[in-house]
């Protein structure tokens, strides 16, 4: 396995792409504040702590950075958090939103040789002065995160920067190809990238990142937490189960008709519908009622250890009007839809269902899925349907005939530890 290491100076070209990149952004600073500040009247740890996306804060030394942008990001790198403080190693997350910042401080908070921060704006003297504190070895940006000010400020402070569950998304990659052309692409800067896929891995080669590896998907790697597969396994009863999960804006009509038509069936099915966004759960609730269905909010039905309150059996759809409870509705169900699919935006994560041997089905926006959903199509264990029509079709089935994905889950775990594997000797020796 190649060994990463610091990249040489950038050339005449690059080095004009930054200035120009860092004199926009310095005009454009006052904005980003100003979209801070909007965010914080509705949350307001946006601006808790404003001197952290400044690069300031409390000092904390590391010898691992991880950037996780927000939940999403920080889920899929908590495995690897744990291999690196398990190793003896101190840890440093980054985060630009609330979400991923609380996650990480509840998951490793506690931990003595863990701090987790806000990620410092893209501008030059921030990241000097977040790397003059934090003093990294080795740095670790989970997923579509090529900050060119931060790439180029982690190869100058000597911090062994990769890209870690990395993915150029096809409907991406034309843009990406002429930024490469042009002045070269910030991805060629990195100490070295980990792509989920070797079709990926590729891509990535063409816009003249090197060394690129295809170490897989940390995602695989979570371990599904065993209270909320108790807690979702005692819903099951005679009846099949589909869980809506990650419903987003756009797509709330297709899928309040097909749940329409399948309760027009002989043995309808219990509907558990998961919104994306938190601040639309009465919403979603108001539009399920309004078409005349019974609905029974899970705040409702259960208390905050899942304990039922209330029996199921008249209601045809349970509202997940929960956070980081997923495990929970997923468990159960005897079929899974994944919301996005069906806007441009794309399809969400298809790997927790897939972990738990769910059949799963998405729309045909896949791009921003494109791994796994290439091997899970060809494995069998995704449906990708064309059209809204294609739903009812496609659920009928799943129930009918299930799915065997857990072999194809345990096929594709370990990529946190050879992640970890390749960015050991930066962490145990000099950069």
């Amino acid at each position: 396995m190649a060994v990463p290491t610091l990249k040489p100076a950038p050339n005449w070209r690059y080095r004009a792409f930054l200035a120009a990149y860092s004199g926009l952004l310095a005009v454009g600073e006052p904005l980003v504040w100003r979209y801070f500040r909007r965010r914080a009247k509705a949350d307001p740890a946006y601006m808790e702590t404003p001197e952290e996306r400044r690069g300031e804060g409390a000092p904390f030394v590391c010898d691992l950075w991880v950037h996780a942008v927000s939940l999403g990001e920080f889920t899929s790198a908590a495995p690897l958090i744990r291999i690196a403080l398990d190793a003896g190693h101190r840890v440093l997350t980054t985060h630009a939103t609330p979400a991923g910042r609380n996650a990480a401080r509840a998951a490793f908070g506690d931990h003595p040789a863990f701090a987790a921060r806000y990620m410092p704006i893209d501008r030059p003297r921030y990241w000097r002065a977040f790397f003059a504190t934090a003093q990294p070895k080795a740095g670790l940006v989970m997923e579509v995160e090529f900050w060119p000010a931060m790439i180029e400020e982690a190869r100058r402070a000597g911090c062994v920067l990769c890209l870690a569950n990395s993915q150029v998304p096809s409907k991406t990659f034309p843009r990406a190809r002429r930024l490469a052309a042009l002045a070269g692409h910030p991805v060629a800067h990195a100490a070295a990238v980990f792509a989920k896929s070797e079709p990926i891995a590729d891509r990535f080669r063409q816009l003249g990142a090197s060394p690129v590896l295809a170490l897989g998907e940390t995602r695989f790697d979570i371990p599904a937490p065993e209270h909320l597969l108790t807690a979702g396994q005692a819903l099951k009863g005679n009846r099949n189960i589909l869980t809506l999960a990650s419903v987003v804006a756009g797509e709330e009509g297709i899928y309040l008709d097909l749940v329409t038509r399948l309760m027009d069936t002989p043995n309808p099915p219990l509907v558990i519908w998961v919104p994306r966004a938190p601040e639309r759960f009465e919403d979603h609730a108001r539009l399920l009622e309004d078409a005349g269905l019974s609905v029974l909010r899970r705040t409702d039905a259960f208390d905050d250890g899942l304990t039922p309150k209330q029996d199921l059996a008249d209601t045809q759809v349970l509202l997940g009007n929960s956070m980081r409870e997923m495990f929970f509705y997923l468990a159960p169900a005897d079929a899974v839809i994944v919301g996005g699919g069906f806007t441009e935006k794309g399809a969400h994560n298809v790997i927790e269902p897939l972990s738990l041997g769910k059949p799963v089905i998405t729309g045909p926006y896949t791009w921003t899925i494109e791994y796994p959903a290439v091997e899970a199509e060809a494995a069998g264990v995704l449906t990708v349907v064309s059209t809204p029509k294609s739903l009812f079709d496609a659920v009928t089935t799943a129930f009918r005939d299930g799915a065997a994905a857990s072999e194809f889950h345990r096929q594709n775990t370990g990529a946190s530890q050879r992640i970890f594997e390749a960015i050991r000797p930066a962490l145990e020796g000099a950069p």
